[in-house]
This record gives C-alpha cells, sequence and structure tokens, in this order.
C-alpha cells in the first residue's frame, strides 16, 4: 500500500466501485514466470493435458491477479470508508499495491487500511475451501485450479500478516511505535528494520540452512525466496529512507540554513560591493527599486576580479543571477518550506524577515544536506 498518488501506468482495466485499476506491463513478466514454473507442474499432475498445461498455468495467473485485485479493493475501500481521497489501483510484477493522495491518517485507521487486504484473502481462502468440500469438482483442471487458488490465498494472506514493511503486517509494527512514540516516521523506521530481519530469516531458511544441513538446494524455490526477499528488503529499505528524510524535516528552518546577507542597489558597482562585505561580512544581494532580487556575489566571485576593476565594473557583471520571484521568509521552515521552494526556479534564494529587508541567502545545497544528513558537496555554492 502506498501513500503516493501517481498518474497510472499501463492498460487501464476501468473502475471497480469508484476505484480506477490499472493493469502495468510489469504484470507480464510475472505471469510469464509462473507458467514456466507451474506448467512443468500441471502437465505432471494431469497426465495426457500436453501443452495446455501452459494455458492452465496461464488461467492461474489471472485468477491470482482477480484474487490480488480483491484484496486491493480491500484497501482501497476501507480508505474510502475513512474519506482517504484519489485511491487506485495498479497490478504489478509484485502483485498489486493500492495508491492514496494526501490524506491525514490514525495508527488505528492506517491498520484498518492495512489489515483489510489480508482478510479480503482469508475471506477467500475460506469460502472457496468450503465450496470445493460441498461441490468436490469432477474435472481435473478446475479441482486442481481451484484448490491451488484457495491456497494460494491462504499463503498470501499469512505472508502479508507477518509484521514488517513494505507486507501489510508492517502496519502493525508502524501503527505500534506509532502509538507509544506519537511519531508515524518513527513507526515507518521500526517496520522497514522488521521488514530487513524478516528478509534475512527467509534466505536463512531457504538457502543457508540446507547448506548447512547438507541439503540439496530446490531452484525454483530458492529462485522464489531471493525474489521475494529482493522486493522486501527494497520496499523496507525505501520505507526507512523516506521516514528518516520526514524525520529531518524538522532541521529544515530558514533561520539555522541562511547565510548572512545584505542589500545593495542593482546600479552599484563592484567596489561598492567590496566595501559592504569589508564592513559587514557575508553576501551582497543585488536588488531593483522594487526590492526584487536580481544577483548574488560573495566574497570568494568578488576576490576573482582585479582590484584595480571594481570602481569601473558594474556589480551585476560579477553576479550569480537569481530566479525571478526566489525569495523567501526568514521564518519558513518544514514540509511547508519544501513545498514552497518547489514552486521557485533556481539554487538559491534571497532570505527576508518581517520587514521585507534582505537578511540572508538560502542555499538549496544547505537543503539537501540538512534533510539527508549528508554533507554539502564542496563545490557547492
Amino acid at each position: 500500500m502506498s501513500e503516493t498518488a501517481e498518474k497510472p501506468k499501463g492498460i487501464p482495466l476501468g473502475s471497480f466501485f469508484g476505484v480506477p485499476v490499472s493493469l502495468a506491463w510489469s504484470w507480464f513478466i510475472i505471469t510469464g514466470f509462473i507458467v514456466w514454473v507451474f506448467g512443468p507442474q500441471v502437465a505432471r499432475a494431469i497426465p495426457g493435458i500436453g501443452y495446455g498445461a501452459y494455458l492452465v498455468a496461464f488461467t492461474y495467473a489471472v485468477l491470482l491477479a482477480l484474487s490480488v485485485l480483491i484484496h486491493e479493493l480491500a484497501h482501497a475501500l476501507t480508505a474510502k470508508a475513512f474519506k482517504w481521497p484519489g485511491a487506485r489501483i495498479e497490478l504489478n510484477l509484485w502483485g498489486g499495491h493500492t495508491q492514496f493522495s494526501s490524506f491525514h491518517a490514525t495508527p488505528g485507521r492506517s491498520l484498518a487500511v492495512s489489515m483489510a487486504g489480508p482478510a479480503a484473502n482469508f475471506v477467500i481462502a475460506g469460502v472457496g475451501y468450503l465450496l470445493l468440500e460441498l461441490i468436490q469438482p469432477t474435472n481435473p483442471v478446475v479441482d486442481l485450479l481451484w484448490g491451488i487458488l484457495v491456497w494460494a490465498n491462504l499463503l498470501v494472506a499469512v505472508f502479508n500478516v507477518l509484521p514488517g514493511l513494505p507486507l501489510d503486517g508492517g502496519r502493525l509494527v508502524e501503527s505500534a511505535v506509532w502509538k507509544v512514540t506519537g511519531s508515524q516516521d518513527r513507526g515507518t523506521v521500526a517496520a522497514g528494520w522488521a521488514g530487513r530481519i524478516l528478509v534475512l530469516l527467509m534466505v536463512a531458511y531457504f538457502v543457508v540452512l540446507p547448506l548447512v544441513r547438507n541439503q540439496p538446494l530446490d531452484f525454483q524455490l530458492v529462485l522464489v525466496a531471493l525474489f521475494i526477499g529482493g522486493f522486501m528488503w527494497v520496499g523496507a529499505s525505501q520505507g526507512i529512507n523516506h521516514a528518516k528524510l520526514r524525520l529531518r524535516l524538522p532541521l529544515v528552518t530558514v533561520q539555522t540554513l541562511m547565510e548572512p546577507a545584505t542589500a545593495l542597489a542593482v546600479e552599484s558597482s563592484l567596489a561598492d560591493v567590496a566595501a559592504r562585505i569589508a564592513g559587514r561580512g557575508g553576501r551582497v544581494i543585488l536588488i531593483d527599486a522594487a526590492g526584487n532580487p536580481h544577483g548574488v556575489i560573495d566574497e570568494q566571485t568578488l576576490g576573482q576580479v582585479p582590484r584595480e576593476l571594481l570602481a569601473s565594473s558594474p556589480a551585476l557583471s560579477a553576479a550569480r543571477a537569481l530566479s525571478p520571484g526566489a525569495i523567501v521568509s526568514a521564518n519558513a521552515d518544514g514540509r511547508a518550506l519544501i513545498g514552497y521552494l518547489a514552486t521557485l526556479e533556481g539554487s538559491e534564494y534571497a532570505v527576508i524577515d518581517q520587514q521585507n529587508r534582505i537578511v540572508g541567502l538560502l542555499d538549496q545545497a544547505n537543503i539537501v544536506a540538512a534533510i539527508t544528513g549528508k554533507p554539502r558537496r564542496p563545490d557547492a555554492h
């Protein structure tokens, strides 16, 4: 389950209960894999079926996709009950996922939406098993598909409730930590690490343990385990990284990240700029009569100009240009600041105080360093 709405890719399948559904091209990859693995098993289970075994395998892939669709619809419809907007479903290489627009969640609602998917699979498995026992189909193909679909839904349900991201059960860990700490992002980090531990346990069980016991490895089983483990590790790592970025957002404040700067008229000479830097230090931002910033000069840039040319050279000749409207309030911070800067061009922004006076220069490189926790690049302005 994802929390960011994106433009659908692949083949639109229409809308179910008001929820748009699309089929990603990557779905055909997993379908081909299922046909390749399941086809020979069908041929062994039903002698004489010939190449029809691969058609049965393809039918199983389609039925499995329908089960995934019901799983994701359970997520989406539960979310709609909580008035979460913008739900859309994509069936893809990993099965499927449900996306939402921005919304306000609570630990309980997040858990309810997540657990609705596995609950739907448990219902399919249970109802399917009861009907299979009652009807007992005599056609071997129907019996095989019905039985494997029941077990597949049961396994998908059990697997998805395991407590670690990106599985639905990861929201159980997330919600518990969220409830205790009051921070969803801390819960996401904990759930991501739980997901990584699950991957290590999976690899240990299916790969390491047989080797320690000198048992032969089942190539197909190992391939499936590594495939699923890789998907889980990537998903868990993405969850951890995104949550850590959000946890650092409070560190993103203009007042702590800006460099001091003062304003000079755009008509000034480089000699005026040199005098200002010598007297007050910091950067100099060139502004027009309306207060709009046009360029910035720092001591390093000024030092590259021969001293004998300072008086006769206009300040703009050595200034780094600032994009139109590249102005930010000294009191801005956090998510609102990041969203606002995303609407501006350029990588440097003039900082103004409550009296609309230039007080600093904000460099995008400093913002990136604060969010990622990585040091600023030496070549950044």
